[in-house]
């Protein structure tokens, strides 16, 4: 491996947002210099950038990877390609695996395996049960909590104000909850039991679902001061209620699947398009958006939750919930900047720069000297359609399939080394473990 590459004629984010075409070099996995006219070392690989923009590596804070116990929708291995495709060069991956990861001992367990087979940097969140509050204050190194108050079921499905107060009340450490409210579904499922068409799934899980839950977490985290991100922000409801109370300390996010797609997607892609939260109607995208364009929202996740073909192919409510999303979101959020919808600083802020500043990830973010070496190359000239023969996510499909994109990624660099490069990954990068400022 060289300890030294450099990124010649390339067309450069500055943390100030404004561009700058000239060079970086890294060594030893950090940012050493940006300038003009930089001079390889002898050891030096040279990377032609020439008409390409290199913005720092995206980081994805919300990922499903499946492993361990469920490696026929992905693994770490597959997942960690679909990251570094699609420009993403960390992650923060949820507890939902089999085993859960709610002890110590589970949590080795993940980050061993992300040792042996990542391709990009990791972080892993706990899981929140009713039991096990001395395990989320002492794993370490966990990026958050997460707490299922819905859209779930056995033993991470904490839904009772009761259970979830002493959860709040204890500790310091990032919550980050699915806020969706689960006697409220449970309801609702029964009212619509017969129905076996996809698209009722946004109403069983009705934007009410939503608010309801938003408004119990937003209670507790002002009640206890405790710092508080809201996962996948999917109404206007919700939206319109952290524009009007949304103390210092918390944060939310939002998919690209909420943006882009409605309920009519049902129509067009079937079960491909049911997730939690659900989607919504096209005023809840146009709401959504302006509250990421005014920073009410904070920044961008995908919620990669895959599932195979076959799973998906199953009758409602048989069908599972979830789809991916890592190799795509980086540039269909550039394809809308593109299109004048927000700017390319602005992505590269809600995908990277403001979720390491949420996460107190030190040395994300940002291309500048003393930062990791954590980076993508995008062609923001060049149209290309979403291929599933061209996808590396295990699951093999996309929501997204056929739409033409712009702002694809064409070299991804984890720690100086360079792990995708138009279409090759180089299989032997390994990610590293991410650490958390507390």
């Amino acid at each position: 491996m060289a300890s030294s590459l450099l990124i010649q004629n390339a067309r450069i984010l500055l943390p100030s947002g404004e561009f700058f075409l000239g060079d970086v070099r890294t060594q030893g996995g950090k940012i050493v210099q940006v300038g003009t006219d930089l001079s390889p070392d002898e050891d030096s690989t040279i990377l032609d950038a020439t008409g390409l923009t290199l913005l720092p590596g995206a980081i994805d804070p919300q990922v499903h990877f499946r492993e361990p116990g469920l490696e026929h929708k992905e693994d770490l291995s597959t997942a960690s390609r679909a990251c570094a495709r699609g420009g993403i060069t960390s992650f923060l991956e949820m507890p939902n695996t089999r085993p859960l990861t709610t002890t110590q001992a589970t949590l080795d367990d993940k980050l061993r395996r992300a040792a042996e087979k990542s391709l990009v940097n990791y972080g892993f969140f706990i899981g929140a049960t009713a039991q096990n509050l001395p395990d989320l204050r002492e794993a370490n190194p966990a990026c958050g909590i997460k707490i299922f108050m819905g859209s779930m079921h056995g033993d991470l499905l904490v839904d009772e104000e009761t259970s979830l107060e002493p959860i709040f009340a204890k500790g310091s450490r990032l919550i980050a909850v699915h806020a969706e409210d689960q006697a409220r579904i449970r309801d609702r499922r029964l009212q619509f039991a017969n129905v076996t068409d996809p698209a009722i799934h946004s109403t069983i899980q009705d934007n009410q679902a939503a608010l309801n839950a938003t408004m119990l977490a937003l209670k507790l985290s002002k009640k206890y001061q405790r710092r508080l991100h809201i996962l996948h922000l999917s109404t206007a409801e919700e939206a319109d209620l952290l524009r009007q109370d949304k103390p210092a300390w918390v944060t939310a996010e939002v998919t690209p699947q909420h943006l882009l797609l409605n309920t009519a997607a049902y129509a067009e892609i079937g079960s491909w398009a049911q997730m939690n939260p659900p989607l919504r109607s096209p005023h809840d995208n146009e709401v959504l958006w302006q509250a990421l364009l005014d920073g009410v929202i904070d920044f961008i996740a995908t919620d990669h939750a895959p599932h195979t073909l076959e799973e998906k192919a199953q009758a409602y409510p048989n069908t599972p919930s979830g789809m991916p999303g890592v190799e795509t979101s980086l540039a269909l959020m550039l394809t809308q900047a593109v299109q004048k919808r927000c700017t390319v600083a602005q992505v590269a802020d809600w995908m990277s720069t403001a979720v390491a500043k949420a996460y107190k990830i030190p040395h994300k973010g940002a291309i500048a000297p003393g930062y990791d070496a954590d980076l993508v190359l995008v062609d923001l000239q060049t149209y290309h359609p979403v291929l599933r023969e061209e996808l590396q996510t295990k699951c093999g499909w996309s929501p997204f399939e056929g739409w033409n994109l712009t702002g694809w990624a064409q070299v991804t660099i984890v720690g100086g080394e360079v792990v995708y490069d138009r279409g090759t990954f180089n299989s032997e990068v390994r990610g590293q473990a991410l650490q958390f400022d507390e």
